[in-house]
Order: structure tokens, then C-alpha cells, then sequence
């Protein structure tokens, strides 16, 4: 079975974009105009990329990753995962020609499907709608978390507010950067 990590950019009232506001912070302008550019903040990052055995996005993450990572050098071993869109409405005819495959899955039990095969970790950054119903399915299994030092108020937000019981989690991880990221790398316990 594959571990699934949720990996996130998030402020501290738990938003992975603001909706409201200000809207020069709008899609991820908020994750490098409200901090000062610390490199040993990201260094989860590189170590994602090197773990991963997949990409696992929603549709409106693969729409604004899919034109930016397959050229950017940072990104270059994305470009060789297979990559996994979660969406009702995304079509084959949608996906870039560019980024490796890319499977379009309908529904999170497809997704569960995908997690009892083999294989290395299912990456899934940012996509707040696919990482709310993978949270309520109970599929996650790891939180790798880069928590902001802002608050952003109205938002899309990482965590579900559906009637669930209660999710105990242990902190693997915890570092806090000169800018005043955190990094929170938290295991979900069953």
C-alpha cells in the first residue's frame, strides 16, 4: 500500500489561498510576498521530490501547475512521475502534451484504489478541494506542511470542517525558519 502526503503552503488560519482582501496575495503570490526568502525553509521540498512515486492533484492544482512546472529546473523530476488529476470534468483532451503521463481519476474511491498498489509515496500538493475529501475518506496519511507566518482570512482552507471524529496526529518533524515558516511534517494515527 502507498503512504498519500498532503503537502502544503499554508497560512496560519489553515488557507491555501486567499479568496478576499488583498488581491495582489491571490493564487501563490501569498507564499513569497509575505515572507522574506529563507532556502532552508524549502528544504522539504527537494526531499518530497526525491521520496515521491506520483503526483496526485485536483483539477484547478493541475490547471495551474501543469503550464509552470514542466519547464522549471526545480521541478525537473515531477516532469517523470506519472501523474494522477482527480476531477468530473477534466478530459483527456485537457492535459498538457508536455509533463509525462497523466491519468484523469474520477472519484476518491478510484483514488483509494490507486493507494492499495505498490509503490513509492503519492504526493498530492495543494488542491484544498481533493485534500478535504481525501481527509474525510480517511485516506491520508501524512501532512508535510510549510505553515506561514500570516493570517489570509478568506480562503480556500486545507482542512475540512465536515462532523468528523476527532484526528490524532504525531509531529515527526518541527522546525521554525528565520522568516518564520514552520515546517510541520505530521503523521496521521489510526
Amino acid at each position: 500500500m502507498r503512504t498519500l502526503i498532503s503537502t502544503s503552503f499554508v497560512s496560519l488560519d489553515g488557507k491555501l489561498d486567499p479568496t478576499g482582501g488583498d488581491p495582489g496575495l491571490h493564487d501563490t503570490q501569498w507564499t513569497f510576498k509575505t515572507v522574506d526568502f529563507a532556502p532552508e525553509a524549502y528544504e522539504l521540498k527537494g526531499r518530497e521530490q526525491e521520496e515521491a512515486g506520483a503526483l496526485l492533484l485536483g483539477r484547478r492544482s493541475y490547471q495551474l501547475f501543469a503550464p509552470v512546472w514542466p519547464g522549471m529546473a526545480e521541478f525537473a523530476r515531477y516532469k517523470t512521475l506519472p501523474k494522477y488529476v482527480v476531477s468530473t470534468t477534466l478530459e483527456e483532451d485537457d492535459l498538457v502534451d508536455d509533463w509525462g503521463e497523466t491519468t484523469v481519476l474520477r472519484s476518491v474511491d478510484e483514488v483509494a484504489k490507486l493507494k492499495d498498489t505498490d509503490g513509492d509515496p503519492l504526493l498530492v500538493h495543494g488542491s484544498a478541494t481533493l485534500n478535504r475529501a481525501l481527509h474525510e475518506a480517511g485516506l491520508i496519511d501524512r501532512y508535510h506542511l510549510l505553515v506561514f507566518p500570516v493570517l489570509l482570512g478568506a480562503g480556500k482552507p486545507l482542512f475540512s470542517d465536515a462532523d468528523t471524529a476527532a484526528q490524532r496526529l504525531r509531529v515527526l518533524e518541527h522546525e521554525v525558519y528565520s522568516n518564520g515558516i514552520q515546517k510541520q511534517v505530521l503523521e496521521v494515527l489510526r
